[in-house]
């Protein structure tokens, strides 16, 4: 018991005696036995008195801080920590904060294990700072908030820090085409199927060009994707890709835009997508703005075999499709396709392009073999 607080032990000591004589009145105990009563109370309210004046609440420590970085959909890093005074059944909730806090690892997933030595560890996406919130069960964690909520209620413990400062480079990056390319770690679910990314599923060969591939390691399927590390806005991209018309059904290659701010609802998402969606029946590949929903925003198409050259013209108010044949300029004049959309183009902002070779996991047909698609070139015209 703390001398600084000498009102508290006064207090115990009243308690004591009156409960003391009451006692010695009512009860006709031997001496031995009075005493050893008195003995084993005087321990529990001695007890009291010091869980009273020193017990804590639950607090939250971090044991690993990630990097500081504004992040974005492509990089994980671990975050680790550990949860002093816990109650049976709270959750802990993780948050990265990249303009706005994130739940962390993804929305689908927002909780953290605490585990039987109080410690906890988890991926996380980057962020300038970092949350952990100890919350009472049946607490249902928002997927974004301008600012955390404050401790009280269904809220136990908050606590945040700040990023580790110093290297930011914690990504994978290559060269191709004369740019540089930020390599997925993250698991990530483009098309609303939820995948994951190896790094060893991207490179670049002797000739320059772009391998991505799907393969198989120990029974999990994974993905490969690469995102361009600058913007580029209004312009004419074109993308060669070697033969994609044989991809399984449930295999997607797609070439697209993508804002990480989230400024915009849609993401300035515009798409080159060469995929059946898991219907061995269905067309092979398709243009489209978002949100895709919107029927006029989707245009469906056949591609053959063989080399292609895929490209778009984003114009203010306008975006043009347009598919040929090899890499001659001389075959636009036969296009395999071609598409204009000239409502609700995006406008630029943040937005990167991104190459992905995935799975479209809610297929009939699942994929059950490697597929590997080869980029030859991308090139960008202002």
């Amino acid at each position: 018991m703390a001398p600084s607080d000498p009102s508290r032990t006064r207090g115990c000591h009243r308690r004591f005696s009156h409960w003391k004589f009451e006692t010695a009145r009512r009860v006709p105990l031997s001496n031995f036995g009075r005493e050893s009563v008195l003995l084993l109370f005087f321990c529990i309210f001695l007890s009291g008195c010091r869980i009273g004046q020193s017990g804590h609440k639950p607090s939250i420590e971090f044991t690993k801080v990630p990097p500081a970085d504004e992040g974005g959909p492509d990089t994980t890093v671990t975050i680790e920590g550990r949860v002093v005074g816990a109650h049976s059944g709270q959750r802990l909730i993780l948050y990265a904060r990249s303009g706005q806090w994130w739940v962390q690892p993804r929305t689908k997933e927002p909780f953290t294990t605490i585990q039987t030595d109080s410690t906890w560890s988890n991926s996380t996406h980057l962020g300038t700072e970092y949350a952990a919130l100890l919350v009472e069960p049946g607490y249902r964690p928002a997927p974004k908030m301008a600012a955390l909520p404050a401790e009280g209620g269904a809220v136990v413990a908050v606590a945040t820090v700040k990023g580790e400062p110093g290297a930011r480079e914690v990504f994978k990056t290559l060269h191709f085409s004369g740019y540089e390319w930020k390599v997925r770690t993250a698991s990530g679910n483009w098309g609303g199927s939820e995948n994951t990314y190896d790094p060893a599923n991207v490179w670049t060969d002797a000739g320059g060009a772009l391998h991505l591939k799907i393969a198989n390691a120990s029974g999990k399927w994974t993905c490969g994707e690469v995102s361009l590390t600058r913007s580029l806005g209004y312009g004419s991209y074109r993308f060669v890709v070697r033969e994609s018309s044989r991809l399984e059904p449930a295999a997607v290659l797609s070439m697209f835009t993508w804002d990480d701010s989230y400024q915009d609802p849609n993401h300035r998402e515009i798409d080159l997508e060469i995929t059946r969606w898991g219907d061995p029946l269905s067309k092979n590949a398709q243009y489209g703005i978002q949100p895709y929903y919107v029927p006029a925003n989707v245009n469906r198409f056949m591609v053959p075999s063989g080399i292609l050259t895929y490209s778009f013209q984003w114009e203010p108010g306008t975006i043009s499709f347009r598919t040929i044949r090899g890499t001659n300029a001389g075959n636009e004049s036969h296009p395999v396709a071609d598409h204009v959309f000239s409502s609700g183009v995006p406008t630029p902002g943040a937005e990167s392009v991104h190459m992905n070779l995935y799975i479209y996991k809610n297929a009939a047909s699942p994929v059950k073999h490697q597929n590997e698609v080869v980029i030859e070139k991308f090139e960008y015209l202002p």
